[in-house]
């Protein structure tokens, strides 16, 4: 009869050995997945991206299709030879909380599903900080698993960069045209003109053709173009211009 509970035991202390390997494994592969993701977040805070993935998912596209005359146009500046136009516009136009929230606007967010279910075509709700983590890492689309990778991004792009760096990066890497990535590349290409020259109007131009770079044209604006440059031109002026970036640099000078 006592073999019974010795078996039983036995078994127990196997399960036990077996939980406790595998917890070990879930622990070393979450550490690892952790320094895999955080290492190359904490390194672009200084370094310059030499390519991002939408950069390469364009490329890759462009050769499937055999466009043998595609190019990458991208050319890093620093923040300070980037016109303050052009940081308003699109903070105007994207992302008007990005020197207030950690990452995401959950108004914003209640806004944009509120107006789908009053049947509204769902809009988008991405702040400067998703964008700019989308674009380095990620890939187009809306599954589950990239929106649960991109808002893993956000939040280690908000606790390792100010915000000055998240608005640089993203300036030098959205798309404005096709091949045509950040605001030095599409100044010279559209307008002949570094960055740091673009006027109200131009940098408006640029932060209009967001949504849709591939069919709007800061260079060539339709009627619908001309429109929402207008209203940002308008939301610019609302928030002060360039002084709305003194929040920024607020920011910058309370970390030292």
């Amino acid at each position: 009869m006592p073999r019974a509970p010795r078996a039983c035991r036995h078994r127990l202390r196997q399960r036990g050995h077996l939980a406790g390997s595998l917890l070990k494994y879930l622990g070393l592969a979450v550490l690892l997945w952790v320094v895999l993701t955080t290492t190359p977040v904490l390194a672009l805070r200084w370094l310059r991206p030499l390519t991002t993935a939408f950069m390469v998912e364009a490329r890759v596209a462009a050769w499937r299709a055999r466009e043998h005359g595609y190019r990458t146009d991208f050319r890093w500046v620093s923040l300070e030879q980037i016109s303050a136009h052009v940081a308003i516009a699109v903070i105007a136009s994207e992302d008007q909380q990005f020197p207030f929230h950690a990452g995401f606007d959950f108004d914003s967010i209640r806004e944009a599903v509120r107006a789908s279910e009053r049947g509204k075509r769902l809009r988008g709700a991405s702040t400067i900080s998703q964008q700019v983590a989308k674009n380095l890492f990620l890939w187009p689309g809306h599954s589950f698993v990239r929106k649960a990778l991109e808002a893993w991004f956000t939040v280690l792009i908000e606790t390792l960069w100010p915000k000055e760096r998240i608005l640089e990066m993203y300036l030098n890497i959205a798309q404005f045209g096709d091949g045509i990535y950040g605001v030095q590349a599409a100044a010279q290409r559209f307008w002949h003109k570094p960055a740091l020259r673009l006027s109200s109007a131009e940098a408006a131009s640029l932060a209009a053709v967001l949504p849709n770079p591939l069919r709007l044209h800061a260079e060539r604006p339709s009627r619908y173009l001309i429109e929402r440059r207008e209203w940002i031109l308008g939301q610019m002026r609302d928030l002060g211009g360039a002084s709305y970036l003194h929040a920024l640099e607020n920011e910058r000078r309370s970390a030292h």
